[in-house]
């Protein structure tokens, strides 16, 4: 047993010197010393078969070879760090005469996104899902499936941006038109389809209307479509979500109030409103001097709604919200002109 501790000590020692990589050392150590398969642990697993004094004086002789096996590993681990090092060193070297390089300005979000991703942020928190849905949108999913008849202004071409040589006028579920979503209410139906009840969920998106532009209306808009879909759902659950809203924007002073409203895919419908944090309520121009600001309609999900996408109204009751996410933007930061939001202008922009 003391030949083979001794060849064991030969080989370790002409081995590490022929090492000059800090893997293959790692290697090398793991061959001799692994207490699993390492040369030294089947050599010590013999000691079982020498009687006492003798296995106590070959015990003590394998632990002095060993410490000083790896005293021997040690320094010669230490050697390989410190030239790989050096060679890092001489690569990453600095030219400290270089002058100072040019710094390109960076990039930030848009004040839209910004409040975009807050609302996703605390309607998550309140187990809401955060879907999205097509821009270009069939006849079918923007009226017929959220209560919006043949006959409503909506499907007028005055008020809704029609896809030319789509089925214009063909109203027909087969043949249904092509039009720019005028609001994300379609995905309403789309998550109810796909999800079923119970149903949490909010829709931010970009939506298309056919309108004069002015200092509170763009033609095209952004907006936050929201949804919930359960058993014993009732007006109180509505106010108080929206409630949660308000005063997380604007701070808790902030005052919500309802008004009745129709849209045709709730029922009851609301318009709500907040205090105008530009005017503090007095009034201005933005909210042509009323002190109250309307950034949102909703209203208890019609039962057609609810029928339409295959459930049974008297089990499943909702609500429904649609939040103006410009207008919650013009409110945070107290802008009064909503055109210049989606005017390129970077002395706008670079204020955020």
């Amino acid at each position: 047993m003391k030949q083979q501790l001794e060849k064991l000590e030969q080989e370790f020692k002409k081995s590490i010197s022929e090492v000059n990589d800090i893997l293959k050392l790692d290697e090398l150590y793991q061959r001799f010393f692994s207490r699993k398969s390492g040369e030294m642990s089947e050599i010590m697993k013999n000691l079982k078969e020498l009687s006492g004094e003798a296995r106590k004086e070959f015990g003590k002789l394998a632990n002095q070879v060993k410490s000083e096996l790896e005293e021997i590993y040690t320094k010669r681990k230490g050697e390989l760090q410190q030239h790989e090092w050096g060679n890092i060193l001489e690569k990453e070297c600095i030219d400290i005469t270089q002058p100072k390089l040019s710094v390109e300005p960076k990039g930030h979000l848009h004040p839209i996104t910004l409040v975009q991703n807050d609302l996703e942020d605390l309607f998550t928190s309140m187990g809401f899902m955060v879907l999205d849905g097509p821009e270009l949108e069939s006849d079918y999913y923007n009226f017929e499936a959220v209560n919006i008849t043949a006959t409503h202004p909506a499907r007028d071409m005055q008020d809704t941006f029609y896809i030319k040589g789509h089925n214009q006028g063909d109203v027909s579920n087969d043949q249904s038109p092509w039009v720019m979503r005028t609001h994300t209410s379609p995905n309403q139906a789309r998550a109810l389809e796909k999800y079923g009840a119970p149903l949490r969920m909010i829709v931010p998106g970009r939506c298309f209307r056919n309108e004069a532009t002015d200092a509170r209306h763009e033609h095209t808009l952004y907006q936050v479509e929201g949804m919930v879909i359960d058993k014993d759902i009732n007006f109180s659950h509505l106010k108080a979500v929206l409630e949660v809203v308000a005063k997380h924007l604007y701070g808790q002073e902030t005052l919500v109030r309802f008004r009745p409203k129709y849209y045709p895919f709730v029922e009851p419908g609301v318009n709500g409103e907040v205090t105008c944090s530009l005017c503090k309520g007095s009034g201005c121009r933005v909210c042509k001097q009323s002190g109250w600001l309307e950034i949102f309609g909703a209203g208890m999900t019609h039962p057609n709604v609810i029928k339409e996408c295959g459930l049974d109204p008297k089990e499943y009751q909702g609500f429904a919200f649609g939040f103006g996410l410009d207008r919650l933007v013009m409110l945070k930061y107290g802008i009064d002109e909503i055109r210049v939001m989606k005017s390129g202008d970077l002395k706008f922009l670079n204020q955020f």
